[in-house]
């Protein structure tokens, strides 16, 4: 009996080995499914979580490379001395006014390259090519051409005022002029990537649309406004996400065109976390600017997330 019961024993056992490594070779959609995507949660961890968890963690420290001193744990203070920091709030702000300035600008610049480069041309590469390059010249780079641009003496805006009949504008001596320099710097390098992916927006458009309202006497201005714009508007969240995001973020073209001066009148946020952490070596301080702004990012994208789902 007990060599019969052994028998039964390991004959289950096997059964159940058998079943397990046929589970494994053949698994569910489930399993499946989980298994594909555990290397990349794994990936968005290393690089994603740990990164922003750690950030968290160093802006409740004092954390000065400067003094030599270990971190110590300081609760609040930081963000406490952030509150009262009038660089902080300026720098915000201008950040802030960036963003309202230069994503609308680039979304209504975008709307019209895209729909001329969607025009019916006969070789329509020279077009969209120009779309291209814009968008692929580095941001340091487009800052220092546009910085030469409004150059006070030699600058070709200058140079073209002066053609017409106007004086020069000293542009980076005035907050005004040097933010408004930025500004149309930002919207001339952020144009075409609202235009590209609006282009791709238009592409998905069926053309039977538009003969359809021909038929029914639909002129160009009704067209657009009824069918164009309603079936971009995916298209458009989709650009606002990944502009109003990076507008967020704005680093290069400021510091390479004005280094934030006058002052600190045209210095972001994004500015000033890399005066901190890299000027001063204050990674305390530093980390809870860079929390401020990973809140202020992840804030915008939950409220164009929203709007997307209600329309949904």
């Amino acid at each position: 009996m007990a060599i019969a019961g052994e028998t039964t024993l390991a004959a289950r056992q096997d059964e159940n080995a058998t079943k397990r490594w046929v589970r494994f070779l053949d698994p569910s959609e489930r399993t499946l499914a989980v298994l594909l995507l555990m290397p990349a949660a794994l990936l968005l961890a290393l690089i994603i979580v740990y990164p922003v968890c750690r950030l968290v963690w160093t802006s409740f420290h004092n954390l000065s490379l400067t003094s030599g001193a270990p971190a110590t744990f300081a609760g609040i203070e930081n963000y406490t001395l952030m509150l009262e920091d009038p660089v902080f709030w300026e720098t915000t702000w201008n950040t802030v006014l960036i963003t309202l300035i230069t994503v609308p600008g680039a979304l209504l610049v975008g709307m019209a390259l895209a729909l001329m480069a969607n025009l019916p041309f006969k070789v329509k590469w020279p077009v969209r090519l120009s779309l291209l390059i814009p968008w692929a010249l580095p941001l340091s780079f487009a800052g220092l051409i546009f910085a030469w641009f409004f150059h006070s003496e030699y600058g070709v805006v200058n140079d073209v005022f002066r053609r017409l009949g106007f004086e020069g504008v000293i542009w980076f001596n005035s907050a005004s002029w040097a933010f408004a320099a930025i500004c149309l710097t930002i919207v001339w390098k952020t144009s075409s990537f609202m235009a590209l992916i609006i282009l791709a927006g238009l592409q998905t458009i069926p053309h039977s649309l538009y003969e359809a309202a021909e038929v029914d006497g639909a002129g160009r201005f009704r067209q657009f406004f009824e069918i164009t714009l309603p079936l971009l508007k995916p298209s458009i969240v989709v650009a606002l996400i990944f502009r109003t995001i990076t507008a967020l973020q704005t680093f290069d073209i400021p510091f390479t065109m004005t280094r934030g001066g006058p002052g600190t009148s045209t210095a972001t946020l994004a500015m000033y976390i890399h005066q901190n952490t890299v000027d001063f070596l204050d990674l305390g301080y530093g980390s809870a600017l860079a929390v401020v702004m990973f809140a202020l990012s992840m804030a915008v994208t939950a409220v164009y997330l929203r709007m997307i789902r209600a329309k949904g």
